[in-house]
């Protein structure tokens, strides 16, 4: 039996799509989290905890080393782990990215640090959380991914070696008071402080990167060496394969500092600990002033943010793509970019109100993250309160880590961060690759990574105008069959202010006593205003000779261009053809009276 339907009001449409305020479209605010909790269940819940109990671990470390190569205190690395990676795990556009202090910002950070104070480092962030946040409000998380990899390689390729210069200091146990932020003043502070050389340091540092190097090697440890069985147990061998090498060599590390004395420098030493909690909301000062100074360095941790966090998600969605058909499950949905800014935005926003500096997503986390069974963003929020649950209980024992351990890993983060193996393939590339992936690098390493980002760009779109401008043709054909007097030229590709010297050197080409010239249009896919301002010019060459131009096969994006001109009525009618085969045998029925003196004048 059929139920009544009873008709009732429909209440207005639910917006799913982007909201429109006047001529500009906003994205709308839609976290993954709110997504991922629709028939969540318990074996879920068991695979988030489990992995963000293992990220909380890894990321202990990293924390840490990362806020003390960036110039600032150690618990501020903690801090941002624990308020940016819980708002961006519950506010983000991706099920698995684990956000949080990142590599890629210690060059910048210490920068600014150096050079304005760790207050205006606070409003820097915050002023970077601002532009993220509006940036993916505008919807303009796709056009991150524009930017020439080249340029994305050559800057991650300095980062990585600016970390690993930075990390010389305490590796080596050097005495330098204040390490400048510059490459030229590193080497020079490095060099001057070489008769301060502590080889204890040397040691605790190569020993932790050899640990970090080879641990994870042992996870596939064979079951038989020589014929004999491994002295381990088999349990015993799991337990270890679940444990991460960074934090075996930093528990090592600290437990032989603290027991055996060793004359090397620590985070108690240096910083005098970590407090075991998180400090009170405090507002940064703002001014007008100081906003003006940071606009380009936050604008530079904006961009940096968005690039980094979103590389991330990209790789996130092919990991899990490769898990699902693993599993022969279907693909999961690919990460919103702009959801992903705005939370970014957010994080970066909060955080330096309780002191922390500024994040983004982070690739090995993420990956670990993965890899360790993670299903929705709750993993994530579970890895931030592992952190804030190490500072609340095991903060003291953080005064004899030593600074040297921490260089070590950052040696090995710093090498997992570059992409070497693409200088080995520069000799497959042509120059202008070449030139830009090299001139980024070699400018984020002497220079500065605005300048190499800047200078990069430019290099790409000078490189790209030039391709452009040679793939365009303008060709005459060997003839006109049908219709005596008309040449018939071909464009193709895109005519615009870089090609339009090869429609001008066409006027010369024409033959004598020409009476109409046909520009096949049918392969010209972009039309800019300087190639319509080369089309007038070469009409009017052309009424000076007695020779009419006629246009055939036009594209909509010319087509609409050449209307919003005027440059139909300055052509007269009849001139635009849809076809170049009707637009021959118009010309072609129309012989006579173009041959007639009257039709000449």
């Amino acid at each position: 039996m059929r139920r009544m339907r009873i008709e009732r009001p429909e209440p207005p449409p639910a917006r799913s799509g982007p909201r429109r305020l006047g001529p500009v479209e906003w994205a709308p605010f839609r976290p993954r989290l709110l997504q991922s909790l629709s028939g969540y269940d318990r074996a879920t819940l068991l695979r988030d905890l489990a992995a963000g109990l293992t990220v909380g671990v890894v990321a202990l470390p990293l924390a840490m080393a990362f806020a003390i190569a960036s110039g600032v205190k150690p618990e501020q690395g903690l801090i941002t782990a624990i308020v940016a990676g819980l708002l961006i795990s519950a506010l983000g556009g991706s099920p698995v990215q684990i956000g949080g202090p990142a590599g890629a910002f210690i060059v910048v950070v210490y920068g600014i640090v150096q050079r304005y104070g760790l207050t205006h480092l606070l409003i820097c962030t915050a002023m970077a959380g601002v532009m993220l946040f509006a940036m993916g409000l505008l919807r303009l998380g796709a056009l991150v991914r524009f930017i020439p990899v080249g340029i994305v390689i050559g800057f991650t390729n300095g980062i990585a070696v600016l970390i690993a210069l930075s990390q010389l200091k305490d590796l080596l146990g050097l005495r330098i008071e204040r390490l400048p932020a510059d490459f030229v003043g590193q080497l020079q502070a490095l060099q001057a402080a070489l008769p301060t050389f502590n080889p204890v340091a040397l040691a605790v540092g190569g020993a932790c990167l050899a640990v970090v190097v080879v641990w994870p090697k042992s996870y596939r440890m064979p079951e038989r060496v020589q014929g004999r069985p491994w002295p381990w147990p088999q349990r015993l061998r799991r337990m270890a394969s679940l444990l991460p090498g960074t934090v075996i060599a930093l528990v090592g590390a600290t437990a032989a500092t603290a027991w055996l004395g060793l004359p090397v420098e620590t985070i108690g030493s240096r910083f005098g600990g970590i407090p075991q909690s998180l400090p009170q909301l405090d507002l940064p000062p703002f001014s007008w002033d100081s906003a003006r100074q940071l606009l380009i360095p936050a604008l530079t941790l904006a961009l940096l943010g968005a690039i980094e966090s979103l590389l991330c998600a990209r790789v996130a969605d092919k990991l899990l793509a490769q898990r699902a058909a693993e599993q022969g499950q279907p693909p999961p949905r690919r990460h919103d970019p702009n959801q992903e800014l705005m939370a970014q935005g957010v994080a970066n926003l909060v955080a330096p109100m309780f002191g922390g500096i500024p994040a983004t997503g982070t690739i090995a986390r993420t990956v670990t993250n993965i890899r360790s069974g993670a299903a929705t963003p709750v993993a994530g929020m579970v890895h931030a309160l592992v952190l804030l649950a190490v500072v609340g209980l095991a903060a003291p024992l953080a005064l004899h880590v030593p600074l040297a351990a921490l260089a070590g890993i950052l040696l090995f983060v710093a090498w997992n961060m570059g992409e070497w193996r693409e200088f080995v393939r520069l000799r497959h590339f042509r120059l202008p690759y070449r030139t830009v992936l090299l001139g980024t690098f070699g400018l984020t390493v002497v220079f500065d990574l605005t300048v190499a980002v800047e200078v990069g760009l430019l290099l790409a779109c000078l490189f790209f105008i030039l391709r452009m401008g040679q793939a365009f043709r303008a060709e005459l054909a060997d003839s006109a069959a049908g219709a005596p007097g008309v040449q018939v030229a071909r464009l193709t590709g895109a005519l615009f202010f870089g090609a339009v010297d090869k429609l001008e050197r066409l006027e010369g080409e024409i033959a004598p006593g020409t009476r109409a010239l046909l520009l096949d249009c049918s392969g010209l896919a972009v039309l800019d205003t300087s190639g319509v301002e080369a089309l007038e010019q070469l009409q009017q060459t052309l009424a000076g000779r007695g020779c009419e131009l006629h246009l055939a096969g036009l594209q909509p994006q010319p087509l609409s261009l050449l209307e919003r001109a005027g440059f139909e009525r300055h052509l007269g009618p009849g001139h635009l053809h849809p076809d170049p085969a009707q637009a021959l045998a118009t010309l072609d029925a129309l012989s006579p009276r173009a041959a007639s003196p009257s039709a000449a004048a």
